[in-house]
């Protein structure tokens, strides 16, 4: 029996202003040091962040959480201490008086931009045939299952979008794309984010054990991984468990699928203007509107890919890597920066009534993108040679 569910929203009101919202109020004098104080908390804990990232994995080389401690990423330590200052700060009252230091949208949009540095599409379409294929087939299919199984169960929309676009392309960064196109809310987004950790970093280990339990070849294990898991350095770190060959592949897998997240950002702002927030009777929605609630930052992302790709193909190898290493640096600050501040913000009675159904649909997405990525990989990829 399905749950009946209100195609516009069914949840309450928002605890916070949207993704793709303004902040709630504006600076003036009285909030001017207030804000400066947020800053420098942001800046803090974003340090911490890094200190974190860099020295964890040493300080347990030598122990049994060596495996452990070097899968997990900054996402992880970003949100778990923009949680803690955000209990801190809440305690004090101070965390509203700070709020407009926490400009998630402006970090996580400038993230997204520079995340389009690292899409060479030169490399995209050297690899075009089976890459591309698997990245189309993979991401329909376990999106749309995903959007079908939490409409069953009765998930709001903005929800479901996430959800899909997460399991489906490329984890937190299509999540991210997603919250902007569909105005989610940033519990919403921080929600998803830690069902993406969660799933992710087991699969560190398990898909490379059972690639060679089932006897993949190279090829094949490579494109299951770089399907399958959710986060760029996630499959980097798969992909090097499992050799040097299907680390190749999995990346240009991966990078594939990194290049799809701009269509849909696209089709999610489409399909919301015209029929999930359209109201009954009202007439559709014009090209203005369209261009208004379009999530601009994805012509950054194409336009970063695009000059990337331009710069590569006409500067020393070695030189432009050493650049597009600074973007990425780049990128990764801001977005440390956007996870720190989504803790920061996080409200929890916005998602309580969702309970378990979240994580089923997760779970339920996760094991389908396995079988389906298994069976793509086996079709596209069984006579590719690694070289």
């Amino acid at each position: 029996m399905s749950v009946t569910r209100d195609t516009d929203d069914q949840s309450p009101e928002p605890a916070s202003t949207p993704i793709a919202g303004a902040p709630a109020t504006r600076p003036t004098s009285d909030t001017v040091l207030w804000t400066a104080l947020g800053l420098l908390v942001l800046l803090a804990l974003a340090a911490s962040v890094r200190l974190l990232e860099d020295n964890v994995p040493t300080l347990l080389a030598d122990t049994a959480l060596a495996d452990l401690a070097s899968s997990i990423e900054y996402p992880v330590y970003a949100i778990a201490l923009g949680l803690l200052g955000n209990l801190a700060l809440g305690i004090t009252g101070a965390r509203n008086r700070m709020a407009l230091a926490f400009r998630t949208e402006f970090l996580i949009k400038t993230g997204l931009v520079l995340l389009g540095a690292s899409v060479n599409l030169g490399l995209i379409v050297s690899a075009a045939g089976p890459a591309i294929l698997q990245a189309l087939l993979l991401i329909s299919a376990v999106f749309l299952f995903t959007w079908w199984l939490a409409g069953r169960l009765g998930l709001d929309d903005r929800l479901r979008a996430l959800l899909a676009s997460a399991v489906s392309i490329c984890g937190v960064s299509a999540a991210i794309a997603a919250a902007g196109a569909v105005q989610a809310r940033r519990e919403q987004l921080a929600y998803v984010s830690g069902l993406v950790i969660l799933f992710a970093l087991p699969s560190i280990f398990l898909l490379p054990w059972a690639a060679g339990a089932l006897g993949l070849s190279e090829a094949v294990t490579g494109a299951w991984i770089g399907g399958n898991i959710d986060t760029t350095a996630a499959v980097s770190a798969a992909g090097a468990i499992a050799g040097e060959g299907p680390l190749q592949i999995a990346s240009i897998v991966k990078v594939t699928q990194n290049a799809l997240m701009g269509v849909v950002a696209v089709a999610l702002t489409v399909y919301f203007a015209v029929r999930v927030e359209r109201r009954p009777g009202a007439a559709a929605p014009r090209a203005g509107e369209l261009w208004r609630r379009f999530p601009k930052f994805v012509l950054g992302f194409v336009a970063a890919s695009v000059l990337t790709t331009t710069y590569l193909t006409w500067i020393n190898p070695t030189t432009g890597g050493d650049v597009v290493g600074v973007a990425n640096d780049l990128r990764d600050w801001f977005l440390i920066l956007a996870f720190v501040s989504i803790g920061l913000e996080f409200r929890l009675d916005s998602l309580r009534s969702a309970g378990w159904r979240p994580v089923g649909v997760f779970a339920g997405a996760t094991l389908v993108n396995l079988v389906v990525g298994l069976g793509l990989a086996l079709l596209l990829f069984r006579g590719v040679e690694v070289g």
